[in-house]
C-alpha cells in the first residue's frame, strides 16, 4: 500500500496558491491572511509566552480531563477495551512516540484501531485502510480513540486543545515543504484544536489540506485566549455528534 501524499508534497511548486483563512461566522473571529502558514517567519510569539496565561491554560486542562475520567472515562474504557479485544487480537492501547512542545518525543496514548502491524509507526491511516479493524472504523469516526490522551493531559505532555501531534516521520517530511511547520511545535500538541473543529481531520493527502491545516494551528498559536480553548472544545464535540448522526 503506498502513501500518495510523500511525492505529491515534494514536487511542490513554490508559488503555489494558499488560500485565505476565514473563520468568520463559526463562533470564532478569524481574520482573513494568505500568510499564516509557509511564508511566516519560524520565530513566533504568543500570548502563552506569559505564565499567567499558561496557568489559565492548565486549569482549563486539569478540570475538563478531571470531569471527563470521572463521568465517562472510569465506565466507558472497560466497554471499549473489551470490544477491541474481542475485534482483533493485540493490546487494547496504541502507544506511539510523537513529539510535544519544543520538539521532544513523549508516548501519545490511543485506543487500537488497526490490526497490529510492521508499519504503523511509519505509514499513516487512509481513508479506507485495510489495516483498521470493525470496531475501530466506530472509534476513528467518534474520536473515541483518543480518549486516554486525557492521561496524556494529566501528565502535562499534551493539553486539551492545540495542534494535534503528528507521527514523527510525517513531522520530518512536512517540515520540508513548509517553513513554518515547526513553530506548530510552540506549544503543547492538543487532544482536538482549531484545524481539527473545522473539519481538517484524518490523513493529509494533498498540500492543500496540510496548508491549510498548519495555518490553523500557526493562528490559534499567535492568537490564544481561554475563550477560544472553550470555543474549540464546544465546536469539536458539536462536530462529533454530527458525524455520527445518521444520515436522513
Amino acid at each position: 500500500m503506498g502513501y500518495s501524499t510523500d511525492n505529491y508534497l515534494l514536487e511542490l511548486n513554490e508559488d503555489f496558491e494558499r488560500q485565505e483563512v476565514d473563520c468568520t461566522g463559526h463562533g470564532l473571529r478569524i481574520v482573513s491572511n494568505k500568510n499564516l502558514s509557509s511564508h511566516m517567519p519560524m520565530v513566533i510569539s504568543s500570548p502563552l509566552d506569559k505564565k499567567h496565561n499558561r496557568a489559565i491554560k492548565r486549569l482549563f486542562d486539569i478540570i475538563i480531563s478531571v470531569t471527563v475520567m470521572s463521568l465517562v472515562f472510569w465506565w466507558l474504557l472497560p466497554i471499549l477495551a473489551l470490544l477491541i479485544k474481542i475485534d482483533s487480537p493485540g493490546p487494547v492501547l496504541f502507544v506511539q512516540k510523537r513529539n510535544k512542545k519544543g520538539g521532544k518525543l513523549f508516548y501519545c496514548l490511543k485506543l487500537r484501531t488497526m490490526r497490529v502491524n510492521s508499519s504503523a509507526d511509519v505509514l499513516p491511516a487512509s481513508s479506507n485502510d485495510a489495516r483498521i479493524t470493525g470496531i475501530g472504523k466506530f472509534l476513528r469516526l467518534s474520536h473515541l480513540d483518543e480518549l486516554p490522551q486525557f492521561i496524556n493531559v494529566l501528565i502535562g505532555d499534551m493539553s486539551v486543545v492545540g495542534p494535534r501531534p503528528h507521527m514523527v516521520t510525517e513531522n520530518v517530511k512536512f517540515k520540508k515543504v513548509l517553513n513554518a511547520y515547526n513553530d506548530r511545535h510552540f506549544v503543547k500538541p492538543g487532544i482536538t484544536g482549531l484545524a481539527q473543529s473545522f473539519g481538517f481531520n484524518g490523513p493529509i493527502n494533498d498540500f492543500y489540506h496540510l496548508d491549510k491545516k498548519i495555518a490553523y494551528d500557526i493562528f490559534y498559536i499567535k492568537n490564544w485566549s481561554a475563550i477560544m480553548d472553550v470555543k474549540i472544545f464546544i465546536r469539536t464535540i458539536g462536530m462529533i455528534f454530527k458525524k455520527l448522526k445518521p444520515v436522513q
